[in-house]
């Protein structure tokens, strides 16, 4: 089987970013990072305010995986209250995550999208608007992680009974509740690279699982699939927490935000179980003769698909020890 597992990536396209960091009442530092596409800047830019003297960056620099550019920007009367735009956004298919942390250290994280490429930075964003926000953000962030998918895909494979199959997915759902709280408010502190890595390494346990399973006897992970989906939940919820730190938490809406990221996890989880046995319906139903080969475990189709999600796991795990190591 030919596979060019280089061209698979563990998460999609990245967001863009804009960090504003107040340093008066009028001065604001502010970092942009844009993606690369073909290896030039994505065609989108900052649009700040007119009471701005430099509403856009200068020309960016490529940082290896992205186009990034840092000024000062003098703001009469301040960026509160006032519109900021991401011109170009709306003709893109990606994000952006605006970050606002003001004199006293509070911060505030909005996503713009194509469909709304601006906002006026609010005083104060209100719970409501925390919570809808975060929970974007963490079903975004569980769509475009292929890892965490291929997870619970795998999972999906493994588990035939419908019984097992909830209780796994429960188990994975409390345990990376845990881990994602726990070091979001600074309780654990991992890091994020061998966190990472480790992730890689789940699947590639489940990849073998799958590999050895043999008709009529269960193996560890199905005889016990809660315990083994709440022991690697433990880590991924730890994957969470690190994507979930970069973005930042608001300090006046710490637990808000965080509910709202964990509830968009779930949220885009379901969304991924329930697609998933969809087709799988739609397969057993108007493709019997591929559901009866996939049910077979020593079946070649089922076989490529084992080694088609061992080898996309374990190109990660090897990518990402050395990423940490070399």
């Amino acid at each position: 089987m030919t596979l060019n597992t280089a061209q698979v990536q563990a998460h999609a396209l990245e967001p863009g970013y804009l960090e504003i960091q107040a340093l008066s009442d009028d001065a604001h530092s502010l970092f942009w990072r844009k993606p690369a596409v073909k290896g030039k800047p994505m065609a989108m830019d900052v649009l700040l305010p007119e009471n701005c003297d430099l509403r856009s960056p200068p020309a960016p620099r490529f940082d290896g995986t992205a186009w990034v550019s840092r000024w000062t920007a003098q703001c009469e009367g301040g960026l509160v209250g006032q519109h900021i735009t991401i011109d170009g956004l709306e003709s893109t298919n990606t994000d952006v995550l605006v970050r606002f942390q003001d004199l006293e250290g509070g911060s505030f994280t909005s996503r713009l999208t194509p469909d709304q490429p601006g906002f006026a930075l609010p005083e104060n964003p209100g719970a409501f608007r925390v919570l809808a926000d975060y929970i974007a953000l963490g079903t975004d962030h569980i769509l475009a992680g292929f890892d965490h998918l291929l997870f619970v895909f795998a999972l999906l494979l493994l588990i035939h009974d419908w019984r097992r199959l909830v209780g796994a997915i429960t188990a994975f759902t409390l345990a990376h509740s845990i881990t994602l709280a726990a070091a979001s408010l600074g309780w654990l502190v991992v890091p994020g690279p061998p966190v990472e890595a480790v992730i890689a390494l789940s699947i590639v346990f489940l990849a073998v699982e799958l590999a050895k399973r043999r008709d009529g006897s269960l193996r560890l992970s199905e005889r016990w699939p809660w315990l083994v989906s709440f022991s690697f939940g433990l880590l991924h919820g730890l994957g969470f927490a690190e994507a979930l730190r970069e973005i930042g938490l608001p300090e006046s809406d710490l637990l808000m935000a965080l509910l709202g990221f964990n509830l968009g996890v779930e949220i885009g989880q379901l969304a991924f179980v329930a697609a998933v046995l969809l087709l799988a319906v739609l397969v057993t139903r108007f493709a019997p003769i591929i559901d009866a080969r996939l049910r077979r475990s020593a079946g070649m189709l089922n076989t490529a698909f084992i080694y088609f999600v061992g080898s996309i796991a374990a190109y990660w795990f090897v990518e990402r020890v050395t990423g940490f190591i070399l």
